[in-house]
Formats: structure tokens, C-alpha cells, sequence
């Protein structure tokens, strides 16, 4: 599974490498209500080959109606071969045309990207940065659509200035559960619809018999082990569900040293405790324990597995985008 801008990411180095050109629409700004964030992308081929999205469907369908009749490149002409911008939903007519929300905008960059030697080389750096879990930027020239890559990144998705813009591209966040169990079947299958790498492991023999979610990557080796080597990085987050020390605290002890953006453990404020109580017996400082988000979740008094995988996606979802829960 590949997140939205990694597959945007990886189809367009894909068929530059094929020899075709592509078109790269990306999102510069939004007013009003916007059915996609700042800096969303969709890329389309000449042929109408199309993937990723910048609305609800109704400007791609505009924009692919523009690719057939030619008007779209007649633009790119008319700019100097250059990228451009185009404002969506400017009047009240555009706006129901478009079908975009009361007093949406959109303001998109379009490129037209040729397949030539250096735009391949930039299109599989970026592949190979995201695929790699390292954080990275698309660089372009507004006057002139020379395209680079950096591997500095920003908290904001677009910015432009003095005539260049800096897209900067998350590799996809990984969620790394604890315990084979009903809720991490919940979580498992909500964090997959947020678009979340999403490994489960237990070690105890047998609990992984019957546990099974599609597109979710199963282990039964050692928990530490396992956060140490692929869940270290700021776009790593590990849960600890098994409700059993020896696992959740083989995690844990590891988890809290690292720069996860997320390290939960579920249980109830008296477990909690106790938890807190035994973690510096594996050598956890007071401040690495302060990062644990326990007990975990909003407290919505949840009482199902399911209530209790969305008050853990709610939190996690809230720590992702810098909202603090503690």
C-alpha cells in the first residue's frame, strides 16, 4: 500500500521512464470549504492516464475535457512553456459548474512534465526518498520548470518564493501494534483507511494463528527488535494493545527512546500506573516516560473494540497533525 503522494510519486517517475510526458496539477492554495489539502497532486498522461485527485471528481473531468480538445496545451504555449496557475471557482457559477463547496477557490500549478534525462533522475530520487521513509522536496523554477529535488523539508506542504516553489513530500507514516487481539483488528483496519503503513506483531506462539487483516504485515519476532529497526524515525508510531507486560514493555523500553511520533500503551489509569511504575526498571528516564500517551486514547468511555480503535486513531491523528492530547 502506498500513500496518495507516493503513488502520485511513483506512477509519474514510472512513465517518464516509459517515455511519456506528464501533466502534474498541484494545490498552492484553498479558500473556503476544499475537498483536498495544500499541496495534493494529480498527475494525468497525454493518453488520459490519470492518478491521484485535486477535487471531488468535477475539475478532473474538466481538466481531462481540456487535455482532449488541446486547450490545455495551447496554455502551456501561450505561458512560454512554462508552469502555470489556474484559479478554481472564482464566481459563484464556476462554483456550481465545478460543483466545488459554497465560496471554495482553488488555486492549482500545472506542469507539463517531458520525460527527459534529469526530469527521470529527480522523479526516481523522490521515489526512492519516500520508499526509504526520508523526508524530501520537489524544488521547481517557476520561470523556466526546471524541476530538483532537496532533501530539506518544511511543516508546510507549499511554499513559494522569489519565483520557486518547494513542495515538500512525507513518506508514508507506519503504525506498528502491539498484541494480536479484536482491537488491533479495529485499529488495524481504520489506520489503513488513513493511509498508515500498518505492521502487527506478538511473539506469544499461536496468537497470530487466527489473526489476519488484509494489507497488514504480520511478525512473531522479538517487539524491540522490530522497533528498532523500522520504527525509529518521526513518521513511525507504535501502540501497544497485548494487555501483557512481556510484550507491550519489550516495546515500550525501546519505543520511548526513539523519535516515533506516537508511542501509546492501552490500559486503564490503575495498569497505567503500574506501567509507569515499572518502566525505569528497564532503564527509561522520567522524560522518555513522560512521551508515553497512556491511558491511550480519547476518553470517550469506550467500551467495544471498535469505540476503543476510534478513541486510539482520534489521539494518534491528533498528535500527527500537532494537536496535544496529554
Amino acid at each position: 500500500m502506498l500513500s496518495s503522494q507516493q503513488q502520485i510519486i511513483s506512477f509519474t517517475q514510472s512513465w517518464l521512464a516509459a517515455g511519456k510526458s506528464v501533466w502534474l496539477c498541484t494545490i498552492l492554495k484553498t479558500w473556503g470549504s476544499s475537498p483536498r489539502p495544500i499541496g495534493a497532486m494529480m498527475a494525468c498522461t497525454m493518453d488520459g492516464e490519470l492518478v491521484g485527485s485535486i477535487s471531488g471528481g468535477c475539475i478532473e473531468e474538466d481538466f481531462l475535457e481540456q487535455l482532449r480538445d488541446g486547450s490545455l496545451k495551447s496554455r502551456f504555449v501561450e505561458e512560454g512553456n512554462k508552469p502555470f496557475k489556474v484559479r478554481y471557482g472564482m464566481t459563484e457559477e464556476e462554483q456550481a459548474r465545478l460543483r466545488l463547496p459554497c465560496g471554495g477557490q482553488l488555486h492549482v500549478l500545472l506542469e507539463f512534465i517531458d520525460p527527459t534525462e534529469a526530469n527521470c533522475s529527480v522523479f526516481t530520487r523522490l521515489r526512492s526518498d519516500l520508499e526509504n521513509h526520508t523526508s524530501t522536496s520537489r524544488i521547481v523554477n517557476l520561470d523556466t520548470g526546471e524541476i530538483t529535488a532537496s532533501d530539506a523539508s518544511s511543516e508546510e506542504a507549499v511554499i513559494i518564493q522569489e519565483g520557486v516553489m518547494t513542495h515538500s513530500l512525507s513518506p508514508m507514516y507506519r503504525l506498528l501494534l502491539l498484541g494480536a487481539g479484536d482491537v488491533a483488528k479495529y485499529v488495524a483496519e481504520m489506520a489503513l483507511a488513513l493511509e498508515y503503513d500498518v505492521t502487527l506483531c506478538d511473539p506469544r506462539p499461536k496468537y497470530l494463528d487466527n489473526w489476519h487483516v488484509d494489507g497488514v504485515e504480520t511478525t512473531s519476532r522479538l517487539p524491540d527488535d522490530v522497533v528498532r529497526e523500522r520504527f525509529s524515525n518521526p513518521y513511525s508510531g507504535i501502540i501497544a494493545l497485548a494487555h501483557d507486560p512481556r510484550v507491550d514493555d519489550m516495546a515500550l523500553m525501546e519505543a520511548l527512546k526513539t523519535d516515533a511520533f506516537y508511542v501509546g500503551a492501552m490500559g486503564s489509569e490503575r495498569t497505567s500506573a503500574a506501567r509507569r511504575e515499572r518502566l525505569p526498571e528497564l532503564g527509561l528516564t522520567k522524560d522518555e516516560i513522560d512521551e508515553l500517551y497512556a491511558p491511550i486514547g480519547f476518553q470517550i468511555d469506550s467500551k467495544t473494540p471498535a469505540e476503543i480503535a476510534i478513541a486510539i486513531m482520534a489521539e494518534v491523528t491528533a498528535v500527527r497533525h500537532g494537536q496535544a492530547t496529554r
